[in-house]
């Protein structure tokens, strides 16, 4: 396990302390990928005439106010608090980054600094600007141009539902700590981010002359991709979403696997729990008492190869709604039955056992036959 990217480094002799968490670096990358993917698949519906730009007002020579340069000014003394105090205590910071990040500590005179700098430089952009005249314009927007905006709610939304509904599901977790639960960058339940970011993106999509069905379609590859590159950091961190145990020897069958591919106890996790590992130091220093199956990796696996599928089928399927609701009822039946051997917080109803996964993935797997049964009549009929 490689909890950090100084870990990894240290496997080709290279020791260097990196405040860099290797499960942040690919949640990172596959946010870039779905980027990607949807900026593609955006400009190939505008180019083939499905999607269409919008005018918009854009200001041009905007007076710079007072009120500007002290927002700069704010921005600028937080930043210089907290970064000149970070270069003066760098080995804290890169202990425990979160923390670091999240206290009140900083550097006063580096705070002074960072706003003067900051508040002169808007002063200046607002001298420059004096004389030149002040109008506004209306230019054509694509949809393709707007994928930074989505990108970035869906983080925010994403991240905010993940932890929301991770909290839900693991209210003693929370009741406890309440603070810790909430700020910690561990602890995400992807279902919660799912629906958080979408109803924020098609919120957005909509303001933007962008139909529910276009922008949900566009995603579906996206959301698929980036959902296999967030599990492989699952599985390079260690990061607690593993199965269940598995002492079963491996099947012959597998027997061109590693034989972590069947059955891992995770050392080095970056949740740090498990029994100590003989003759380690510092921290990461424990692995799983038994081993488990590695869930994220086959999640991984299941997850770019459905990714393909629905990039194959884009093109040809013409019906809106149609391939988002393929990509629900790929993500329920993946998850429902990988749910099957993870580890989960159960919930007891009666004599019946249940997850909040299993519970969501079969809502998601019916959402989307419904869909498939409905979109396919209505386009159907509509050619009648």
């Amino acid at each position: 396990m490689y909890p950090t990217l100084s870990e990894f480094l240290k496997e080709f002799g290279i020791y260097i302390k990196l405040p860099i968490q290797s499960f942040g670096l690919i949640l990172a990358l596959s946010f870039f990928a779905a980027a990607w993917c949807l900026y593609l698949e955006l400009k190939r519906r505008s180019d083939d005439g499905i999607l269409k730009p919008i005018p918009k007002q854009e200001e041009v020579n905007k007076p710079i106010t007072q009120q500007d340069i002290i927002v700069s000014a704010l921005l600028g003394g937080i930043m210089g608090y907290k970064f000149v105090y970070l270069f003066l205590n760098y080995s804290a910071f890169s202990d425990d980054p979160q923390a670091f990040l999240l206290s009140f500590e900083g550097n006063v005179v580096g705070g002074i600094i960072g706003a003067g700098i900051f508040a002169y430089f808007k002063y200046r952009e607002g001298q420059q600007l004096k004389g030149k005249k002040y109008e506004i314009k209306t230019v054509m927007v694509y949809p393709q141009q707007l994928v930074p905006n989505f990108i970035t709610i869906a983080a925010v939304a994403g991240l905010l539902g993940a932890k929301v509904f991770h909290n839900l599901e693991n209210l003693d977790d929370f009741v406890r700590n309440p603070i810790d639960a909430l700020l910690s960058f561990s602890g995400l339940t992807f279902y919660g981010g799912l629906i958080v970011a979408a109803f924020f993106m098609i919120r957005y999509a909509k303001k933007n002359g962008i139909s529910a069905l276009h922008i949900s379609d566009a995603s579906a590859p996206a959301l698929m991709l980036a959902y296999g590159i967030g599990r492989l950091g699952c599985q390079i961190s260690g990061d607690g979403d593993w199965g269940i145990d598995n002492l079963a020897p491996k099947p012959s069958w597998l027997s061109w696997a590693p034989d972590w591919f069947w059955a891992y106890k995770y050392p080095h996790n970056v949740n740090e729990v498990g029994v100590l590992i003989q003759g380690c130091e510092g921290k990461y220093c424990y692995e799983l008492p038994n081993p488990v199956f590695p869930t994220p990796i086959y999640e991984t696996l299941a997850a770019l190869l459905l990714f393909g599928i629905l990039w194959s089928i884009r093109k040809k399927i013409k019906t809106p709604g149609l391939l988002f609701s393929i990509y629900l009822i790929f993500n329920g039946m993946e998850r429902f039955f990988i749910e099957k051997i993870r580890v989960n917080t159960v919930y007891h109803i009666g004599s019946f056992e249940i997850t909040q996964a299993e519970i969501i993935s079969t809502v998601l797997f019916l959402v989307g036959s419904f869909g498939v049964i409905y979109f396919s009549l209505k386009n159907k009929n509509a050619k009648v």
